[in-house]
């Protein structure tokens, strides 16, 4: 490993690693994942979905009575599979290995059995759960979806510098084309447990970590994690992971065009009677343009544009975790982004006394004092 870049100190984070801070990788992988194929969901309507989805910028890629795929502009398979449920909810990812082998590689070492996908998706998949039971998916030799057409970027004027005369900017207000599948963002009270699952068994590499103020020497409670490809650079995070008293799925986030196919979008959106949660601005850890939505469940979805991309290069950056610091610009985070309503208060504590009860969390007392902190920052 080379490490030219060093870590994020010259770059956005505010520190680098102390000597014995967690390394943010695995020595020896199993095997290293090329990215996330798709996201599966459960939902008790799908033509509500169906409509949402098509307002936010996705298309049907197949659709069953039982079933409805999803799919953006990019070429591979689709990047979100709902399938009818009783209610709303988060089922787990799908990695894609780079190639069958990988797969086999996986299940021999994870005593797993592989199988083969559905003949509308192909290739073969091996069905594992995390350390905090989530259904986790790694598939490889899937069919391969032809690109759709992208919707076309706008000619900029950057100053003196000019691009465009005798012609105006009118960017549409129709749905933002969802380009691919960026992310997903979960909790866990079994963090560093399950962080390190991913690291050993898929090869995944963070490329920021968080933490509690005061409270640096317990470790990170937030990871923001890349798939290691080597010299080719990938997204700053594929999964972001954060301690938490529960399991809980956080947000989705899917890659449109530029700004102004995001603002535009989210006009559209806002036409549809669909309810913003937080936006637009420009993160810190990964630098996205980003706006978030609830869907017609209630489930939060990210619209991004112009993220970072990293190679195997950089090591971890390490920060405190800030409310603030969650964006460089734009309004400040909500109450409904945060997850800080009755209802989730009361999931919370209601999880955070059984995990006390039972000792089968990292998230304690002390934790639960720093997280106050963080909504308060």
């Amino acid at each position: 490993m080379t490490t030219d870049h060093g870590t994020h100190s010259d770059l956005h984070s505010e520190q680098g690693a102390l000597p014995g801070d967690h390394p943010g990788r695995a020595k020896n992988p199993v095997i290293k994942v090329l990215d996330l194929a798709w996201l599966e969901f459960e939902k008790p309507d799908l033509d509500r979905t169906s409509n949402f989805a098509a307002a936010f910028g996705l298309s049907e890629a197949c659709r069953t009575p039982r079933q409805l795929q999803l799919r953006g502009t990019g070429p591979g398979s689709p990047c979100v599979i709902v399938r009818r449920g009783t209610r709303s909810r988060y089922v787990g990812p799908a990695f894609r290995a780079a190639d069958a082998a990988d797969v086999l590689r996986l299940a021999d070492v994870l005593g797993a059995k592989v199988e083969k996908l559905p003949e509308s998706i192909g290739g073969v998949v091996v069905d594992l759960t995390d350390p905090s039971g989530v259904p986790v998916r790694v598939v490889a030799d899937t069919h391969e979806l032809a690109e759709l057409p992208t919707q076309p970027t706008q000619t900029f004027n950057f100053g003196d510098q000019v691009h465009r005369a005798n012609s105006t900017q009118r960017p549409p207000r129709e749905p933002a084309k969802v380009q691919r599948l960026g992310h997903v963002a979960v909790q866990t009270p079994r963090y560093i447990e399950t962080l390190n699952w991913y690291l050993d068994h898929l090869g995944l590499i963070v490329s920021d970590f968080n933490y509690y103020e005061d409270q640096r020497d317990r470790g990170p409670t937030m990871a923001f994690i890349r798939c290691d490809r080597g010299a080719v650079p990938t997204d700053h995070h594929t999964l972001a992971m954060a301690l938490g008293p529960r399991n809980k799925y956080l947000h989705s986030a899917f890659q449109v065009a530029d700004l102004d196919a995001l603002a535009a979008g989210g006009e559209y959106l806002r036409d549809q009677g669909f309810r913003r949660s937080w936006g637009i601005g420009r993160h810190i850890e990964g630098s996205q343009i980003f706006d978030y939505w609830r869907d017609a469940d209630g489930l939060l979805v990210e619209h991004f544009a112009d993220g970072d991309l990293f190679d195997c290069a950089l090591e971890p950056g390490w920060a405190p975790m800030r409310a603030s610091g969650l964006a460089q610009w734009g309004p400040p985070a909500t109450r409904d982004f945060l997850g800080i309503t009755p209802r989730e208060g009361l999931r919370d504590l209601t999880s955070f006394a059984g995990g006390l009860r039972r000792g089968d969390t990292e998230f304690d007392l002390a934790r639960l004092r720093g997280l106050l902190k963080v909504s308060a920052s």
